[in-house]
């Protein structure tokens, strides 16, 4: 983890990880963040992804990032508010970390909803409707006790990483 992560991540509580990952179509978003972060009284991580998103002014409770790893960033934020892709919204979940997904395209919309019905997250309405009042919204409903406690909970169920989990069955099956 770069210094300044660290320096920012070690200054106070665990912030709020905002990132849409390749997603382009983020025009307004980086308002949206923040607004929505400093309403519930929380810091801000902000992922730049594909879509550069960036603070909205030089207010010390949000940091701008580039690529990071999911497996060493997600186990010390609060929450996760992401574009809802297969293996951020796994990483989220091994995590153990409540999340807002806010649907952009494809299957995006699907891990949205297993979220919700699994009581691990909220979905947020899809990228062009977002506002500040629904993204605060979704992420007081995951900071929730019982959220936080499902994420917990399905976290210790869950055999990470699966890839390693399964090509080690083909070979001891194929051996």
């Amino acid at each position: 983890m770069p210094d300044h992560v660290e320096d920012f991540l070690s200054s106070g509580e665990p912030p709020v990880y905002f990132g849409f990952g390749s997603m382009r179509s983020t025009e307004g978003a980086s308002r949206v963040c923040v607004e929505a972060a400093r309403a519930l009284g929380v810091r801000a991580i902000i992922s730049q992804g594909w879509g550069n998103l960036r603070p909205i002014d030089t207010g010390s409770d949000c940091l701008a990032v580039d690529d990071l790893s999911h497996e060493k960033l997600f186990p010390r934020v609060s929450a996760i508010v992401h574009h809802g892709g297969a293996g951020t919204t796994t990483a989220a979940a091994g995590a153990g970390k409540p999340q807002v997904i806010v649907p952009h395209l494809y299957d995006q919309f699907f891990w949205a909803h297993r979220a919700q019905v699994l009581g691990i997250g909220a979905s947020a309405p899809a990228r062009p409707d977002l506002t500040t009042d629904a993204s605060t919204a979704a992420l007081r409903e995951v900071t929730a006790w019982d959220v936080t406690s499902q994420a917990l909970t399905l976290a210790s169920r869950l055999e990470l990483p699966g890839a390693l989990i399964a090509a080690d069955q083909l070979v001891r099956e194929f051996s």
